[in-house]
């Protein structure tokens, strides 16, 4: 590797990781606007979206450019990829923290619903998966990595769950049927958040291991 093309990969770590940190604290915000009523916090959210979604297309440009100028191989080559992916991935978790600060604002404007324990749990979890996902990364850690793709089965079904607390909620208390809608909204927005947090370590694995580990598992249930 020449040393240009290796300040160039240098450069690349450091933009994934403070794009990362950032949308980390997009997430953390959008969860603590909504536990909390706090549509100011909130309303910081959906501002700073901007900022992340140009952090991602400064990003791509650099990836584009090095693949361009420098036609990597092997492990250079993994790695850029990888970058691209989960550039992309992180923006669509920035997306969906900005969604989940929406709900919030609006929720913080109504009177206050009782949320069920489902939500609490899947925000605690897609927060330690998206942290994870991002150490896995810096450490090259595939069992890391492994984990994270662990933890989706357990956020998928707390989503599932929240299906018949809506509907039980809404036959239980009609007029408040937009609440629970938008309740059922932040739900999907996590279950999506943890989505995206398993794409990062499945492209950590290939990162490290050479191998496309997305499909892997449903193509193994199936057989």
């Amino acid at each position: 590797m020449t040393q240009h093309l290796q300040r160039e990969i240098e450069k690349l770590k450091k933009s994934i990781l403070a794009l990362g940190t950032m949308v980390e604290e997009s997430l953390r915000k959008s969860v603590r606007a909504f536990s909390q009523r706090d549509s100011e916090m909130a309303r910081q959210v959906i501002d700073n979206d901007a900022v992340i979604d140009q952090m991602e297309v400064e990003l791509e440009e650099d990836c584009l450019k090095i693949l361009a100028l420098h036609q990597p191989v092997a492990i250079d080559l993994r790695f850029i990829i990888s970058v691209l992916k989960i550039n992309n991935d992180l923006e669509r978790i920035g997306d969906l923290a900005s969604n989940i600060a929406g709900r919030a604002e609006f929720l913080a404007t109504q009177a206050p619903v009782a949320v069920p324990e489902a939500i609490p749990r899947m925000a605690e979890l897609v927060q330690v998966m998206l942290q994870n996902s991002l150490d896995a990364l810096v450490e090259m850690d595939t069992e890391l990595a492994r984990r994270v793709c662990d933890a989706d089965d357990e956020v998928d079904e707390l989503h599932e769950s929240m299906y018949r607390l809506v509907q039980h909620g809404i036959e239980s208390n009609p007029s408040r049927i937009v609440d629970w809608i938008q309740l059922l909204g932040v739900s999907r927005y996590l279950e999506r958040v943890a989505d995206h947090t398993t794409n990062i370590a499945e492209d950590v694995m290939y990162l490290v291991e050479g191998t496309i580990e997305r499909h892997k598992k449903s193509g193994e249930e199936a057989r």
